[in-house]
């Protein structure tokens, strides 16, 4: 049972971080060609477009967060292995845990606190663009949610995986 819930979630967060992948590169084009763009009609054409650094800002944000879910599926995210590292091999396995657990305790409360900032920022629209701001801040409770699934799913593997002693009753 154990097994099949495991590959369940093995196949759900491939196909999540398969769609992520293409979502960042889809908004790092976009926010360099707007830089870009930005750029040449300032200095070229003498004139500024109202919208591009807008969007840039939008696709940014995604970038940043999404990178970050990102990271913690493919295990490039921020941490410090000095004391991890250094770890008999039995505890290396229960810190691993640890780590996996505080990261997705970081994913469900971004994914909260993410909420509770759209919905008390519904209604506004951008400045230049005019598109709804819950289009940004949306960005924060889908991070969040990716967080946690992808550390849960490092979590079972890794519990799947790793030979760590069981505790002693």
């Amino acid at each position: 049972m154990f097994g099949f819930i495991a590959r369940a979630i093995d196949r759900l967060t491939a196909w999540v971080a398969a769609i992520l992948c293409a979502s960042l590169v889809v908004a790092v084009v976009v926010m360099l060609a707007c830089i870009v763009l930005q750029v040449v009609m300032r200095y070229v054409v003498g004139k500024t477009l109202s919208w591009s650094e807008e969007l840039a800002v939008l696709m940014f944000a995604w970038a940043t967060l999404g990178g970050l879910a990102l990271g913690v599926r493919e295990g490039f995210h921020v941490r410090l292995d000095l004391l991890i590292g250094n770890l008999p091999d039995g505890a290396r396995g229960w810190a691993e845990r640890a780590v996996e657990l505080l990261t997705a305790s970081f994913g469900a409360f971004l994914l909260w606190s993410g909420t509770r900032f759209y919905d008390m920022t519904g209604g506004s629209v951008s400045a230049a663009i005019g598109y709804p701001i819950e289009f940004l801040h949306v960005l924060a409770p889908i991070a969040g949610g990716m967080i946690c699934l992808f550390a849960i799913q490092r979590l079972i593997a890794g519990s799947a995986d790793e030979d760590v002693p069981e505790l002693a009753a």
